[in-house]
């Protein structure tokens, strides 16, 4: 396989997973309008925790698949977070940045988030620091959007040349 159709191929996979990061996001806001979230229940911080969790994974995910397409070569110790710096490096002569540092900034809250989520086992949330991830959320959704965009906008000079 020729390595524009393999481009082109990155480019698929990418936008697929930013169609199932908008379908988290609609399921999301949809949920929203349908409770009061200053009644602050169990439930709906276990639903919004978990449409945190789901939505850094998708967009791992997507990181994952450029990175293999790249570079290739993560720590192993600390890959998430190592995956998470290399997206932020723009390198000369192989690919742009795919997330700026405000975005890594943000989507580093949401990596320490899902680690601390994955070995929580209590139900007694944080409703401080769910409004805080809540609030960092709706900063990240247009920011990963933007950068998602012009990364992709990348792919297709590259496919080009």
């Amino acid at each position: 396989m020729n390595v524009e159709k393999e481009i082109v191929i990155l480019i698929k996979e990418i936008e697929n997973g930013m169609m199932v990061f908008k379908r988290i996001l609609d399921f999301y806001k949809e949920y929203l309008n349908k409770i009061d979230v200053t009644s602050k229940k169990t439930e709906d911080a276990i639903v919004i925790s978990d449409v945190f969790v789901n939505a850094y994974t998708c967009l791992e995910t997507i990181f994952l698949r450029i990175s293999r397409f790249f570079e290739n070569n993560l720590d192993e110790q600390c890959w998430h977070q190592d995956l998470l710096y290399k997206m932020t490096l723009s390198i000369e002569g192989i690919r742009e940045k795919v997330i700026s540092d405000e975005t890594h900034t943000i989507l580093l809250e949401f990596l320490r988030f899902r680690h601390f989520k994955r070995y929580y086992f209590e139900f007694n949330y944080d409703w401080d620091k769910i409004n805080f991830l809540q609030n960092k959320f709706e900063l990240l959704i247009p920011l990963i959007q933007e950068d998602i965009s012009k990364f992709i906008n990348f792919l297709r000079r590259l496919a080009k040349k």
